[in-house]
């Protein structure tokens, strides 16, 4: 298998694993500090155990060549986890996700302003677009028609969280990250442990958060942490816009909410101004 194919399928089944992450969110009726603390728990426990057992070496390497990207890492995957969660109970799934998709947006201004790189007109043209999406989502959660602003605001942070986080794994692909987001997952628990009220999780809700702890988180971060190592920036993007297209289906299908039409508006701005931007970057290269 070629290295692209290899990055194209890890990375396919990493979106595919995560589309149904903000179904399960909402079908936790945990309070959000307890479901915090066990969807951190168990997917850095998975993530860690993972690691110990199948790849010793790869989790020994990574602990000795901690350094700033890695402890920037830390801080943000937990802290974007948390934003997500928050973001998907208190927004319209739709707006969380659609705002979500925006992270190769961040990802290409840190690499103009921070790494130096030269980010063509068409990329500027994409990311006023995109900007003009999130501001149509974000008015029609300010009017009321489903949406919060914190909500958006947390997605939103989110998507710069892992923008910067997947910058950091295509500057070092010699070295994955993915046992640092397990540790992080931990130490997002934990702070959430100290703060939290209570930490029981109703009966009911041990199907669903097993399922988003135990498989859904690990394996869909550990797969789109380890795909864009092989596959350029504009096939990751294209992938990741589905599950953009594919979370809101599941939570309509599943609990009948309905994005109003702000969200559809400023989502077909949003997804439409990526898949064109990304789908020009492949037809120049794959002609080049």
């Amino acid at each position: 298998m070629s290295v692209y194919a290899r990055g194209f399928l890890i990375t396919l089944a990493g979106v595919l694993v995560l589309s149904p992450d903000t179904l399960l969110v909402r079908l936790v009726d945990a309070a959000p500090l307890a479901q915090f603390f066990w969807r951190g728990l168990l997917s850095g426990g998975i993530i860690l155990l993972a690691y110990a057992l199948f790849a010793p070496a790869a989790l020994r390497a990574s602990l000795r060549g901690f350094g700033r990207p890695e402890a920037l890492v830390l801080l943000l995957y937990g802290t974007s986890n948390l934003l997500f969660v928050y973001s998907t109970l208190t927004t319209l799934v739709a707006n969380t996700l659609f705002i979500l998709a925006t992270s190769p947006v961040f990802a290409a201004l840190i690499a103009r302003f921070v790494l130096g790189e030269t980010v063509p007109r068409r990329t500027w043209v994409t990311i006023l677009v995109v900007l003009a999406g999130i501001g149509i989502i974000a008015a029609g959660s300010g009017l009321g028609r489903g949406g919060s602003l914190a909500g958006d605001l947390a997605a939103l942070g989110t998507a710069l969280a892992m923008a910067t986080i997947f910058s950091i794994a295509r500057m070092r692909p010699e070295r994955s990250i993915v046992p640092v987001m397990g540790a992080s997952s931990f130490l997002a628990a934990a702070v959430c442990g100290l703060v939290a009220p209570t930490l029981v999780l109703p009966s009911g809700d041990w199907v669903w958060m097993g399922l988003m702890g135990l498989l859904v988180v690990p394996l869909a971060f550990a797969l789109i942490a380890t795909g864009p190592r092989y596959l350029p920036a504009a096939d990751v993007g294209l992938l990741m816009l589905l599950e953009a297209v594919l979370g809101p289906l599941y939570v309509w299908w599943a609990l009948g909410e309905t994005p109003g039409p702000t969200t559809f508006a400023g989502g077909a701005l949003v997804l439409g101004a990526l898949a064109a931007n990304n789908a020009i970057m492949l037809l120049r290269r794959r002609a080049a």
